[in-house]
């Protein structure tokens, strides 16, 4: 039976070089310092960080998946139609019995998510006073999230899956998470976990085990995530990654035996962990300097703002 983790990591019987891939992913970014315009706003730099660094992860994750036989627009479509960074699943043949339980309610929860998000980027924001503009940058964040990746993300899912193609939603339901582990792990943005299931947790394990390789690659998310959010806004460096280095503190602690012993895996006790680590420190991820100097002038080009 296979694993989890042979499923993120498929070689598919053939041996792949291990270098293969990355090139993009070192360049893009760094090109795009070089290339900023310095009279563009900080704003713009966080998206083009973030669209060349993602950019890069989609073509590490295709160039090293051989999926012979697979038609071009498969291949064209994982590359610029679709936001999850599971190639082979989306590559590979689907069968007609997948095509068949794809659920058409989807579409309209799907809708409903996009139309909440919007709902709340440019109507919540409003209602917020003036003077508690921290307050209105962190609803405008939650609308801009809840849009694309709850609304906009699961439309292109279901377009896809209505094709035959398997392509699951990013996120599935975080809010019902009971383990710090199950939200990261199952729950929240399955795109990213994909990208780091594959290429650092298991090629750490044999060299650090188990706990060192979850703690190096929340720590290397932590350092992808300053690169996107604190130096655009030139502040805060440091705060994503140790927000990050906490939650695998915390995934950790859940499967120690005290912990299993409390039962922070399971049950209310669980949920209310989870929801304790994810929301104390979340300032640190999302800090000050970010909400004013990067969520809150986009949220103004948007006219999200009064």
């Amino acid at each position: 039976m296979n694993t989890e983790s042979e499923r993120l990591c498929p070689l598919n019987g053939n041996t792949v070089n291990w270098r293969r891939g990355w090139g993009p992913i070192l360049i893009l970014p760094s090109l795009t310092f070089v290339l900023f315009p310095p009279t563009w706003p900080p704003w713009g730099l966080m998206w083009a960080l973030a669209v060349s660094l993602y950019a890069g992860c989609k073509w590490l994750t295709w160039r090293r998946t051989p999926v012979p036989q697979t038609p071009l627009w498969k291949h064209v479509g994982y590359l610029l139609f679709w936001p999850g960074l599971d190639a082979e699943s989306f590559l590979k043949p689907c069968s007609r019995d997948q095509r068949r339980a794809f659920p058409s309610g989807d579409w309209v929860w799907a809708s409903t998510k996009l139309l909440l998000g919007l709902a709340i980027l440019f109507m919540g924001a409003r209602q917020v006073p003036a003077e508690f503009s921290y307050l209105a940058g962190w609803v405008g964040m939650i609308g801009i999230v809840t849009t694309l990746h709850f609304g906009v993300f699961h439309l292109i899912a279901c377009a896809w899956r209505s094709a035959g193609v398997d392509a699951q939603p990013l996120m599935n339901r975080p809010l019902a998470s009971v383990s710090v582990s199950e939200f990261w792990g199952r729950r929240w943005n399955t795109a990213f976990r994909d990208l780091t299931n594959r290429f650092l947790f298991r090629p750490l394990i044999a060299r650090w085990g188990a706990s060192g390789s979850l703690v190096a690659g929340f720590a290397f998310s932590g350092l992808i995530h300053d690169l996107v959010i604190s130096v655009p806004s030139r502040n805060g460096y440091g705060g994503p990654t140790l927000f990050f280095i906490l939650q695998s503190l915390a995934i950790l602690a859940t499967r120690s035996r005290i912990g299993r012993r409390v039962g922070l895996r399971k049950g209310i006790r669980g949920w209310m962990f989870t929801a304790f680590t994810l929301l104390l420190p979340v300032g640190w991820l999302f800090h000050r300097s970010f909400i004013h100097e990067i969520v809150l002038p986009f949220m103004g080009v948007l006219r999200a703002l009064e």
